[in-house]
């Protein structure tokens, strides 16, 4: 049974009716799948028939129609006929597109049907990690953009999620940006004529730049950083006072930043390297009491037998090192035992650059040896790739240094602004609606050309291309929803109304069927954590609209009164179904743009 207030598909139900079907001819078959899917040459092809004809030394054409006169008499199917050798190509009926996609408008809570998992578990999703006292760059950007739409996809879907920002706020950098702050204690205090998130940032830098260069200088300054690191890490009170100031710091340019991004990010979301100090020891001794862990060389390490360096030898994971500090692979390790016992997960995704692979390969089968990833606990790592400039190489300045994810996003902005000012006279924006516009554009833009790209695959971050009206860009989409705005506005008395008794034109048909596929999309994204199929889902369905718009006029006084009702429920419901997949994404659908 359907959950309350979901709408099965066309294809789910005409699945089951098959499949229905094919035990009643076929019994000896057993429990058997049609194999349907999209065809050309009708709604669907089923083409499980072949493989059990094999199965049974039976002739597939003959099955095939044992098959379709099994089939119930209803309004599903509008024409059906064996092709080849046993293929079923099936036409539905235009009733039934209509009267399922009524349904799904009239869902009571909004969701066009879409049902909320049985299933449903709780998962820790582990994205957005930037480092305290250091600006957030380009190579920030993927794990930010690909989280949040995750968050946002497997809530939808009915999974309890908890974010966590796994921030690197803990180390022996910040030895030496303390014993500086104790050496010159003003140096936090910010300059005028910034904003909060900018005067954030510059005294950040400031204070690291100056200490850095005192401990390349001074040795004894760099001495009694080290010794200040141990009084960080032993909990000395002052230090941890002034560590504090280093984070608060940093949170308020974090949030500047994500505040850009359009995202939320929480401060109870944020635990950082230092959440997990108080386990690393405890983490450690039982992994050397297991066995799971042994000592080499001094250090705790982790040994695989097939993680092995250029000279055949095994390459470890290290947990504690020689001088008795820890590795990342002990946090990691502390944050996995925490989420698993205390938060109750039973799925951890990690929103992590690809080049992390290996680490996490060994820190995900260290905590299964240890038992900590138990039945039923799943580890995942959703790897993304690398950004790169337009000339395929890692993007950077024309100076050759990492850019600053503020600067590229202002600049998407920027240029954003500029395409929707070329419009907004015809449209009538203000000012205000420009500036807005240009913003939602613009971080749609860097979302979108993000999102739309497999996660694991590297993509070329071309401006120019990202705020193209034409093409596989959120622009394209943005205006898709605002035309359909703009008709809504212009029907005057007419209002959007589901007509099952009319014929479907094909460029109808094609934006129903496409319409009905949403929640299964929903679900396989959400299955397999791969938010570029609902990219690809959402610039399909702009692409039928762009079609019907050219074959179908909407409020032609030569339509039908029933007619202008029925098309305007077509591109009503297309507009919804645009604007919760894009806000899924994390993209704006301004009205009027």
């Amino acid at each position: 049974m359907p959950e309350h207030g979901s709408v099965p598909s066309l294809a789910s139900t005409l699945q089951q009716q098959l499949a229905d079907a094919l035990t009643a001819a076929l019994p000896d078959a057993g429990t058997a799948d049609p194999l349907l899917r999209r065809s050309d040459r009708a709604d669907f092809q089923a083409n499980g028939i072949l493989a059990l004809a094999k199965k049974l030394k039976g002739n597939p054409r003959e099955l095939a129609g044992q098959v379709t006169a099994a089939l119930p008499a209803g309004e599903l199917i509008k024409d059906i006929e064996v092709s080849g050798p046993g293929f079923l190509n099936i036409t539905l009926a235009d009733r039934a597109i209509v009267e399922t996609l009524a349904a799904r408008a009239a869902d009571p809570e909004g969701r066009l049907g879409v049902p909320v998992a049985a299933d449903a578990g709780k998962t820790v999703i582990d994205y957005a990690q930037p480092n305290v006292a250091k600006e957030m760059h380009v190579g920030h950007l993927r794990s930010a953009v690909i989280g949040d739409a995750m968050v946002r996809i497997l809530e939808f879907t009915g999974e309890d999620v908890v974010r966590r920002h796994h921030i690197g706020d803990w180390g022996t950098q910040f030895g030496m940006l303390i014993q500086y702050l104790i050496e010159h204690p003003g140096a936090l205090k910010h300059e005028g004529g910034a904003s909060d998130g900018e005067a954030a940032m510059s005294t950040l830098n400031r204070v690291y730049k100056a200490s850095r260069a005192l401990f390349d200088s001074d040795e004894e300054f760099k001495a009694r950083s080290r010794d200040r690191v141990v009084a960080l890490q032993a909990g000395d009170a002052e230090t941890l006072e002034l560590w504090q100031g280093f984070v608060d710091e940093s949170k308020i340019y974090f949030h500047s930043v994500f505040d850009k991004l359009d995202m939320e990010v929480r401060d109870p979301d944020i635990v950082g390297e230092s959440g997990y100090n108080d386990m690393l020891e405890e983490t450690c001794r039982i992994l050397e009491e297991t066995g799971v862990a042994v000592r080499s060389e001094g250090a705790l390490c982790v040994f695989f037998d097939d993680v092995k360096g250029p000279d055949g030898n095994k390459v470890p994971l290290i947990v504690k090192k020689t001088n008795g500090g820890y590795g990342y692979a002990a946090t990691d390790l502390s944050a996995i035992r925490n989420r698993v016992k205390d938060l109750k997960a039973d799925t951890l995704l990690y929103v992590v650059d690809a080049r992390q692979s290996l680490h996490f390969k060994m820190v995900f089968e260290t905590a299964r040896r240890a038992g900590w990833l138990g039945d039923g606990v799943k580890a995942v790592q959703l790897a993304f790739g690398t950004v790169l400039g337009k000339d395929g190489k890692p993007f950077k300045t024309r100076e050759g240094e990492t850019v600053r994810l503020e600067d590229l996003l202002d600049e998407a902005v920027e240029r954003a602004t500029a395409v929707v000012r070329e419009k907004a006279e015809k449209v009538g924006l203000s000012e205000d609606e420009i500036v807005e516009n240009g913003r939602y554009v613009g971080i749609g833009a860097v979302k979108y050309a993000d999102l739309s790209t497999s996660a694991v695959r590297d993509y070329k971050f071309d401006l120019d291309q990202m705020v193209s009206l034409n093409g596989d860009t959120s622009v394209y989409l943005q205006y898709a929803y605002a035309r359909i705005q703009s008709i809504l506005r212009k029907a005057g008395d007419a209002v959007p109304a589901a007509h099952p008794e009319l014929a479907l034109a094909p460029a109808e048909r094609a934006l129903g069927l496409h319409l009905d596929q949403f929640g299964e999309v929903l679900s396989e994204v959400a299955a397999g954590y791969e938010p570029h199929k609902l990219a690809a889902y959402l610039y399909q369905l702009a692409s039928h609209l762009t079609t019907f718009y050219d074959q179908c006029q909407v409020l032609s006084p030569d339509n039908a009164p029933e007619v202008v009702e029925n098309r305007l429920f077509l591109v009503e419901l297309t507009a919804r179904t645009l604007h919760q997949g894009m806000a899924l994404l994390g993209i704006r659908t301004p009205e009027r743009l």
